[in-house]
Order: C-alpha cells, then sequence, then structure tokens
C-alpha cells in the first residue's frame, strides 16, 4: 500500500508541477465547449517539446488543451464528441396512390445519428529510455490516470483513429487547435481515408476564455502578486550607474522565488532613449542619472500571467518635466477606469464613445504638449489594453463589451524620442461579480510621489 501511494505521487507530482485547479473545472469547460460546437466533434492537441529552447525554457503547454484538461504532458490529445438528441419522428407523409410513401426529396440529409456526450484523453506511451534523461511522463496505463486528470477513459494516443471512428464512422466535421501537429494528424487521418472536414475550434474557445472563472482568477492573483513584489524590490534597488538587465535579473529573481515559473513575456528594462522603445527587450544599457526607467516586468505563474508597468527616475526623484507627463499618463489611466462600466464598454476604437481607447486618448490629446506646442496624443502609439489570462496577450473578441469576469490591462503611455522620456503606467484589471473593477495590481505606488517615497524608502 505503501508503495502504491509513492507511485501515485510521483507521477501526480511529475505530471501536475503546475498548480491545477479541481478536476471538475476543466470538465466543466470541456462541456461548455461541447455545447458551442453544434455536434461537431472536437480534437484538440497538447504542444510538444521543441528540445533546445524548452531545455532553457521548460515546456509550455497549448493554452487551449491546458486550459480545457489542466494536463501539462506533451503530445497529448483530447477527444471531445457533443451528445445528439435523438429527433422526434415527423409526421408520416400521406401514402400515395399506390399506397407507397414518398422517397425524401433528392439531396436531402439524413438525420445525424444520436450518441451520448463523450470525452476521452489520449497520452503517448511511455518511452522509458527518454524518460530517463527527462523525468517521469504521466502514461496511458499508469493506475491513477484517470482519477489524476479526471477523465472517465484515458488511452493511448496511437488510438486516435480508432477512437474517432467510434464517434463518427463517417467522418464528418472536425474542429481542431489548428498548428502543425494538428496538420499532420489530420493529414495522416485522411490518408486513412477517413472523410472528415476541418475547421478552427479557436473562435469557440476564444469566447469562453475571456471571461475567468474564480480558479483563474486565484491563479492570476498569485501571478499578479509576485509581479508586483518584484517591481517594488526594483523601486527599492534602481539608481544611476546600475544596468538595465541588473534590473530585469532583479525583477525574475523575485517573481521566480514565489512561485512563477517563467517571465510571462520578454522583459522591458528600458532606460533613458530606450523608455521610447515600446517593445525594447535588449535590457543592456546603462542607467543613467536624469533617465526614466520603464519597466514592463510580469511573471507567469502556473500558466497564468500578469502584466504590469511602471515607469521609475534612476535617480528617485522625477524632474518637472518627467513628473508633468509621468502625471498626465497616470491621468490618463484614470480617466479609463473612470469611463468604465460592465457589459458596455470596449477596449479599442477611437469612433465608438464606450471605448477606453479613445476616454484615454481624448485625456492624453487634452493635457500638455511637446517641444513644439502640440498635443500629445501622436505619442500615444498602441492600445490602451488587452485580455490577459494563460497568454499575456489572451485572445478577445474584438468590439466585445468587457464583463463580468474578464481580466484585461489598462496601459495608456506617452513616448518622446527627442525628449528621450518615455512613460507607461500599467495595471491589470478584473471585473468582479457586481460588474465592479477591481484593480489586481493594487498596493503598487501608482502616483508619482508614492513612487519616489518608496524608492527613497520612505
Amino acid at each position: 500500500m505503501k508503495r502504491l501511494l509513492v507511485l501515485v505521487l510521483l507521477i501526480a507530482t511529475a505530471a501536475f508541477a503546475l498548480e491545477r485547479q479541481p478536476n471538475a473545472d476543466y470538465r466543466a469547460r470541456r462541456e461548455a465547449l461541447a455545447k458551442k460546437a453544434g455536434g461537431t466533434i472536437i480534437l484538440v492537441f497538447a504542444g510538444i517539446e521543441k528540445g533546445a529552447v524548452e531545455e532553457l525554457t521548460g515546456f509550455r503547454q497549448d493554452e487551449n488543451f491546458y486550459y480545457l484538461t489542466g494536463v501539462n504532458e506533451p503530445g497529448a490529445a483530447v477527444l471531445i464528441a457533443p451528445a445528439i438528441e435523438a429527433k422526434k419522428p415527423d409526421e408520416p407523409s400521406a401514402p400515395t396512390a399506390t399506397g407507397n410513401r414518398p422517397a425524401p426529396a433528392t439531396g436531402e440529409r439524413p438525420a445525424p445519428t444520436p450518441r451520448p456526450y463523450s470525452e476521452v484523453l489520449l497520452l503517448p506511451r511511455h518511452n522509458l529510455a527518454r524518460e530517463r534523461w527527462d523525468g517521469k511522463k504521466l502514461g496511458p496505463d499508469d493506475p491513477d490516470a484517470a482519477s489524476a486528470t479526471g477523465f472517465e477513459r484515458v488511452v493511448p494516443l496511437d488510438r486516435l483513429y480508432d477512437e474517432l471512428t467510434k464517434v463518427a464512422p463517417n467522418g464528418g466535421g472536425l474542429l481542431v487547435n489548428q498548428g502543425p501537429t494538428a496538420q499532420v494528424a489530420v493529414d495522416w487521418l485522411k490518408a486513412t481515408n477517413l472523410a472528415i472536414h476541418t475547421r478552427d475550434v479557436k473562435p469557440l474557445l476564444t469566447s469562453l476564455r475571456m471571461v475567468k472563472d474564480a480558479g483563474e482568477i486565484a491563479l492570476i492573483r498569485k501571478a499578479t502578486d509576485a509581479s508586483a513584489a518584484a517591481h517594488l524590490a526594483a523601486m527599492k534597488a534602481m539608481k544611476p550607474g546600475m544596468g538595465e538587465r541588473q534590473i530585469s535579473a532583479l525583477m525574475q529573481y523575485e517573481f521566480e522565488r514565489r512561485g512563477c515559473e517563467r517571465p510571462a513575456y520578454g522583459p522591458i528594462v528600458g532606460a533613458g532613449f530606450n523608455s521610447t522603445v515600446l517593445h525594447y527587450d535588449a535590457d543592456s544599457g546603462p542607467i543613467n542619472d536624469g533617465d526614466v526607467v520603464v519597466m514592463d516586468v510580469a511573471g507567469e505563474y502556473s500558466g497564468y500571467a500578469s502584466d504590469i508597468t511602471r515607469t521609475l527616475p534612476a535617480s528617485g526623484h522625477f524632474t518637472p518635466r518627467q513628473r508633468e507627463i509621468y502625471d498626465i499618463v497616470l491621468g490618463a489611466q484614470q480617466a479609463a477606469i473612470a469611463a468604465f462600466k460592465a457589459g458596455k464598454s470596449v477596449l479599442g476604437g477611437l469612433d465608438n464613445p464606450d471605448s477606453l481607447q479613445k476616454a484615454a486618448y481624448d485625456y492624453l490629446n487634452s493635457h500638455g504638449a511637446d517641444l513644439q506646442g502640440k498635443p500629445l496624443g501622436k505619442y500615444f502609439i498602441h492600445g490602451v489594453g488587452h485580455h490577459v489570462g494563460l497568454d499575456v496577450h489572451d485572445p478577445g473578441e474584438p468590439g466585445t463589451p468587457l464583463d463580468k469576469g474578464m481580466v484585461f490591462t489598462l496601459e495608456p503611455g506617452i513616448y518622446i524620442p527627442e525628449e528621450k522620456l518615455g512613460v507607461r503606467v500599467e495595471d491589470i484589471f478584473w471585473v468582479d461579480g457586481s460588474g465592479n473593477l477591481v484593480r489586481l495590481s493594487d498596493p503598487l505606488p501608482r502616483t508619482a510621489e508614492d513612487v519616489e517615497k518608496m524608492m527613497s524608502g520612505r
């Protein structure tokens, strides 16, 4: 009995190093996706290991597969067959003069065969030689594979054809997560003369992933708390003479020691002119006295991202001009926050009165000026925000109102290359069950005064 318990614990640890939600949460997502599929079978593949690159970063699961399963094994797949209810027979047609009933109209499709909802997890068989190098994997023959993953059935991946023909003996439509892995499998299935035609499952999953459940919010909070601690450490450590890479390394250390497995995106630490480069990621320059430093850095916790940006004065105190621009950017973020209405506001668009982009832009464009006395709106060169979840830029449907359960950033910025002055303030927000906007990155300092106080240790 003790040996069995040890084996179960070893398997669970190897398979689920990430913090998982209860199996029932993943099952609920699969059932919700099945309802959206309209009877079409769904086949979603896990990611595959990519060799040398992942020796540095670690394996990262395909987001859609992980969203549906919580399984972090490479090379797996999940097959979901939505239920098809039996059709009630129509009233019989009147007999013809010969006593025979009329034949169906030419081209009329037969009613689909009824079937119950079913799902199966497909895992690669154990490769013991490979596991001596890479560690133990969860295999289809492991005694706790079903209970650990929450699937009633777990079968070897090489039985994919058999499983698919059970639920679709005549082929038909197939919703897949498009990409190289799926394409190889689909081409192989077609080569077996199984008459299938595929379309992308992503639009259906996007509509589900936009609304986070309580477990997802808890994981995003952990990513955000760890990331906020990293920003606080940078505020306390920052001084002229340091390098951008020193700050980047310090921040990554701080969020990883709090449980994050990796950065949620390439860390951006840009000082002086580099603060005006939106996606600057070299992090290789010096931090000089008089610079402002844009730090767009956050971690990923159990697959879930955060996204936070703060702008610091290298010396610990903003110059009057730097503070003016900082206050305008913060004011633009506050304008977007004030404009927010659950179920009505949208992120993008300058022509939409309900757009948070418009609220931020209008504020920036009506406060302050550049060195030529012209409005600052042209220096706001990106969107006001984006959805956040399993991806730092989580999928979202353009124009869809922001509503309960959604998580997104608000990140106005001004970038003036001729002044070597870039400022961005970015926080991550959640719309709670009452429709209130909750700043998950609170209480990380936001105002220029509070940033200076934190940097001075007051």
